[in-house]
């Protein structure tokens, strides 16, 4: 087929099956490749490049057909070969099946024939395919099955920029797969990229393309002139709630205005409208169908393919104007026809996981800065176009550059288990954008090995290999094998279905959106029958791995509960007992709230398969709330998690005494509590649990015990071994050398009050070295008065501190050599009292305070105190503890 004149490509590659002429004809992106042909066949049959195009250019269009046309070239002259196919990855299925019927009809052909697309539940493809759209899990599925893809000859890695976790993964994988095959093109395409980091990352990856970054192909912008307007709310976008009602008044309003703003000046256009989920489109747009006189649409994952495919298509020939409420599935990789007119909350919905709390899911927060340019620029694509804002350029400013990477904040179990499959546990020798954070990798192949997916050296067992088949959570995918013998394959099949769909169950409950697919009234109930079909017959192939029937299968009410508890064992839930709103208690210990007015009410059990943080009223004060839940009983509930229950005698040392109780617990709930005496082992466990946590000091220190632990102390610190460390920590860590006997009492029932550790301290003395305590510590000091004064040593945990003696000065009189403890290593320090026994003076050098200070000390306290002696000359003034006149 001819070429167009406007693209000089190289005549071996305008011959090929399409004619780029006619499907560049007016995208910009039309003049790029020459460039791009150029530079992948530079690099011979493995060729590599990273396209940065904007959006509206025609990339998604133009590059595959380019790609079909250069493998069907190097084709020519080989007989009986295929023509290898182009595969291109959309980041959703709505893009996929967008652009497979976009760049169909350019051609002239049949869907399917061509042009497919392959997603979740839905194929049109055939024999003769030649370009084939697919979502990154579609290919990744396909990797596992055939890593050396061997009937694929280039892959498009589209819309990278999103940094999606399946994405980031096909872009290690693929870089493995180049290094063993010589003729696998790969190329990466985004709008808004890091063109030399994606470079570096897919270039050099093959032996066979002589190493070094892959060329990037820029293409300059299509868009037509932009109006910028702000728009701020005059209160909060986000509370404690989430988004704002009045907030989404504000942007249904702002857009029913602006629309009828510009329809009224001539301006025959449709609106699209961002807001961040499914919930807040249906809020929008309902609001907007009020105050507009145009067709409101909405556009997000819950609503059928024929819903989507048809507000993606356009507006048809003499249909009325037009106002998309959507999601970010209209941020980037579509193109709707006849939008001038962007309106933007600035907010979207992205993955977090809470790993202190067991969740995962999405949350709201402010779009990144390269979000918001995408989204502005859908409003000129077409023609000079209008973007207003919801928010003040302030808060544009602080948002962040480019959107959170996935695999940093995702759940990471599903992602681990492909990594497993392909040989390169945790991503090992993979080169990734960026390496998965170790907490989160080390607890998802944690789950790994509990469900039997994971060898101990991190590669997948058979049973791994075969839970990476299912199209859905590593969990639910066992759970679809083990609840198959127990609720049969069908009904296992729904269930898994169900909860790894992206549909909304009403109030959050399962069965009710159950009831809705069975029937077929829900949009996406197409979809969920086929997969059903297909994990049905997964459940029935691998017999092998289907545990044993349960002797008392469930009640077919209980059935989802029963599969979803199979799956998500820490999330079985209990009712909590209480006035106000509900609140139920998981095995894994985190609370959470029930939605208002949910069916769920009142049931006792819940098995959850969906809970996130959130605040507000459904919240109930716990932080989180129930999104996707079933009913069970008590004993369903129990089959479901057996591997968490527990029976145990939990002995408790408190108020100075043990008391024990036995009880029974799926995980953190309590099934029964019963009082009971504890075992003399379970009683000595219990204290020592108990100073442990709280230090010996819940026994109580007596004072001659606490006296004889500060000699100790300053032995150790001084001499150190053989005299013993009395701090705490070393005293807990040798409870059963020195206390054994006590233990045994307080573990008997006795109360602490009775406890003496001065005793129990002196099991630690060494002899015959302890035969010298009291010479080297005395416990009192004889002064020259005659009296023998305590000795206050320092506290255990100073580290520097002094024997003190707190003596009457008048005791000392002709004392001139400071006494010093411990061989001589620690001079006593004097605290020198009045008679009223109030400090004059603080010293270790007696001879130095009398030969200066103690005069000072004299002049002013002999006046004060004329009844006692102050002598001129302290010296050979007899030292007393009496007054002048009874001396």
């Amino acid at each position: 087929m001819p070429s167009s004149p406007l693209v000089p490509l190289d005549p071996a590659v305008a011959r090929g099956p399409f004619d780029l002429g006619v499907i560049g004809a007016g995208l910009t992106f039309a003049e790029s490749l020459a460039e791009l042909a150029a530079a992948l066949r530079a690099a011979g049959p493995a060729g590599t490049a990273v396209v940065q195009a904007p959006p509206g250019t025609g990339k998604t269009t133009l590059v595959p057909p380019l790609l079909a046309n250069i493998g069907s070239a190097v084709q020519e002259g080989q007989d009986n070969a295929a023509a290898p196919r182009v595969v291109v990855t959309q980041p959703r299925r709505v893009a996929a099946r967008s652009a497979a019927r976009r760049l169909a009809a350019l051609d002239g052909s049949r869907l399917g024939d061509r042009v497919g697309y392959t997603v979740r539940g839905e194929r049109q493809t055939g024999p003769g395919t030649l370009i084939e759209f697919v979502t990154p899990g579609i290919l990744l599925r396909r990797l596992l099955a055939d890593p050396g893809l061997e009937t694929t000859g280039a892959v498009i890695l589209d819309e990278v920029h999103e940094r999606g976790l399946e994405t980031d993964l096909l872009v290690g994988l693929l870089g493995e797969v180049r290094q063993l095959r010589g003729d696998l093109t790969l190329v990466a395409m985004s709008a808004t990229l890091d063109a030399p980091r994606f470079a570096a990352l897919i270039g050099g990856g093959g032996k066979h393309d002589g190493g070094g970054p892959a060329p990037v192909v820029d293409c300059p912008s299509a868009l037509f002139p932009l109006e910028v307007e702000w728009a701020p709310a005059a209160g909060h976008r986000l509370d404690q709630r989430g988004v704002t009602r009045a907030f989404l008044d504000h942007v249904a309003d702002t857009a029913a205005a602006s629309h009828a703003t510009a329809r009224a000046s001539g301006q025959d256009l449709d609106a699209l409208v961002f807001v961040p989920g499914a919930w807040e489109v249906s809020y929008v747009a309902a609001r907007i169908r009020g105050r507009a006189g145009a067709e409101v649409l909405e556009l997000h994952g819950q609503i059928g393919p024929t819903e989507q495919d048809r507000v993606v298509s356009g507006r048809e020939p003499g249909g009325p104007a037009r106002i998309i409420v959507s999601t970010g599935l209209a941020e980037s990789s579509l193109t709707v026809p006849g939008v001038r007119l962007v309106i933007d909350s600035g907010l979207s919905r992205e993955p977090r996981r809470d790993a202190s709390r067991g969740m995962s899911g999405l949350v709201t927060v402010s779009c990144s800065r390269a979000s918001a340019e995408q989204r502005a620029g859908r409003a000129a694509r077409q023609g000079p176009g209008k973007v207003v804002r919801c928010y003040d350029q302030k808060t544009f400013g602080a948002a962040p550059a480019h959107q959170t990477p996935e695999i940093v904040v995702a759940d990471l179990t599903a992602a681990a288990l492909t990594l497993a499959c392909w040989g390169s546990p945790g991503g090992r020798g993979l080169a990734l954008p960026d390496a998965p954070p170790r907490a989160a990798m080390a607890e998802a192949v944690e789950v790994l090995r509990e469900l039997g997916a994971v060898q101990p050296d991190g590669l997948a067992t058979d049973l791994g290999r075969t839970l990476a088949r299912v199209p859905a959570d590593p969990r639910l995918a066992r759970a679809l094998l083990d609840g198959a013998a127990a609720v049969g394959h069908r009904t296992a099949a729904e269930a898994v279905a169900l909860v790894s769909g992206d549909q909304r169950a009403p109030g959050a409950d399962l069965t009710r959106l159950l009831a809705g697919l069975r029937t077929g009234r829900e949009p996406a109930s197409r979809r969920w029958d086929e997969d059903v079909r297909r994990m049905e017959a997964i459940a029935r192939q691998e017999k092998s791995f289907v545990a044993a029937s349960p002797a008392a299968p469930p009640a077919p009410a209980e059935a989802v509960g029963f599969v979803v508890a199979l799956a998500f064992p820490d999330r079985v839930a209990r009712r909590v007992t209480g006035a106000g709103p509900e609140r139920y208690l998981l095995s894994s210990g985190t609370r959470a709230g029930l939605p208002a007015g949910s069916s769920l009410s009142g049931h006792e059990w819940l098995a959850v398969a969906e809970v996130s943080r959130a605040q507000g009223r459904d919240a109930a004060g716990t932080g989180a709330v129930i999104r996707s839940a079933a009913p069970l009983t008590a004993d369903t509930a129990e089959a479901a998690a057996r591997q968490l229950l527990t029976d145990t005698v939990e002995a408790r040392f408190r108020q100075g005494r043990v008391t024990a109780r036995r009880e029974r617990r799926l995980g953190a709930i309590v099934l029964s509590s019963t009082p009971v005496r504890a075992s003399a082992a379970e009683g000595r466990a219990a204290v020592a649990r108990a100073l442990e946590q709280e230090g010996l000091g819940r026994i109580g220190w007596s004072p001659a015990a606490d006296a004889l632990r500060r000699r100790l102390a300053l032995l150790h610190r001084e001499l150190g071994s053989p005299w013993p460390d009395v701090s705490d920590p070393a005293l807990l860590a040798r409870l059963h050398e020195w206390l054994e006997p006590e233990l045994d009492r307080l573990a008997s029932g006795a109360a602490t009050s009775g406890i003496d550790l001065a005793d129990p301290l002196r099991r630690l003395l060494p002899w015959p070295e302890a035969s010298r305590l009291g010479e080297l510590v005395p416990e009192r000091l004889e002064v020259p008065s005659g009296s023998w004064v305590k000795i206050a040593y320092p506290d255990v945990d100073d580290d520097g501190g002094r024997p003190v003696v707190a003596v009457k000065l008048q005791e000392c009189f002709g004392w001139d050599q400071t006494p010093r403890l411990v061989r001589g290593r620690v001079p006593v320090l004097f605290h020198l009292l009045s008679p009223a026994r109030r400090p004059l003076a603080v010293t270790d050098d007696l001879a130095s305070f009398w030969s200066g200070p103690y005069a000072q000390v004299r002049a002013e306290m002999r006046g004060r105190y004329p009844r006692h002696p102050w002598p001129e000359d302290p010296w050979t003034a007899p030292a007393t503890a009496r007054t002048k006149g009874r001396m």
